[in-house]
């Protein structure tokens, strides 16, 4: 199916690595053009080649330290100055270390906070200023299926993703008179497939820090699909929601693809 994204100026922070790599790469192969804000810019560059090579119009790196509001609005200019435009905003960045909430300080959670709900803050309202002009655009965010369970070791950090999609449908009701639609995407388990989707920053750059293989293959047998996921299945929910051709009637909705971990109504 075409989704009518061909040309579209999309913007997609934390786009190097891991989830955000497979989202540049859908895009691209929609034919986008693609602005990727990330503070690891070697891996954002390597993704940005690829993209080219896979079909996108214009594929552009810029450092960006999303929790800092003055660069997040300086890489929604350089977009529209690249690109003219703005259409789509990708709020994909985020960071957390698997500990019990009583083994955490307030310096862990203020990081934590930072990255995963003041970045969103950030980016959607610095685009939303010319989304609002033009009376359209579309605003993805990744949260996460802890958001809508709770799980253990990842108090905080559900608590920011569960923020992003209380603050989502609250953006979606004030803005969609503008004709601007914004969604959740919550992933479960994503995993990696290979050395290259890593970057030095992201979360798997330390494997220990996360789960063992024979740790991941357990917790796929208690999913209903019997697997965990991929970069790549995120990357498909993204598209679609971005798209107005395919989802145009759709605003202020959470979306888990977690091979059936949490299936809420």
């Amino acid at each position: 199916m075409d989704l009518d994204l061909k040309n579209k100026s999309v913007l997609i922070t934390g786009g190097g690595s891991n989830i955000g790599r497979a989202i540049v790469l859908a895009f691209a192969s929609e034919g986008a053009n693609i602005t990727i804000g990330d503070i690891d810019t070697n891996q954002a560059q390597k993704t940005a080649d690829l993209a080219l090579k896979l079909g996108a119009g214009s594929a552009i790196v810029q450092r960006t330290d999303v929790t800092q509001y003055d660069q997040t609005k300086a890489l929604v200019k350089t977009a529209i100055e690249k690109h003219e435009r703005l259409d789509i905003l990708v709020n994909n960045v985020g960071w957390d270390q698997m500990m019990f909430f009583t083994q955490t300080e307030p310096s862990f959670w203020q990081k934590v906070i930072q990255i995963n709900y003041l970045s969103v803050l950030n980016c959607t309202h610095a685009a939303l200023e010319f989304m609002i002009k033009n009376n359209s655009g579309a605003i993805v965010s990744i949260s996460s299926d802890a958001s809508r369970q709770g799980e253990p070791r990842e108090a905080v950090y559900g608590g920011c993703k569960a923020a992003v999609n209380s603050f989502t449908k609250t953006i979606a009701k004030e803005n969609g008179r503008y004709g601007i639609r914004c969604n959740v995407v919550c992933p479960g388990i994503t995993i990696p497939t290979s050395n290259e989707e890593i970057g030095s920053t992201s979360l798997w750059a330390d494997p220990g820090s996360m789960f063992s293989s024979e740790q991941f293959d357990k917790i796929a047998k208690t999913l209903p699909l019997r697997k965990v996921g991929r970069a790549q299945d995120i990357a498909n929910a993204v598209v679609f929601l971005a798209s107005n051709k395919a989802a145009g009637h759709i605003t202020g909705q959470i979306l888990s693809v977690s091979g059936g971990y949490s299936m809420i109504g």
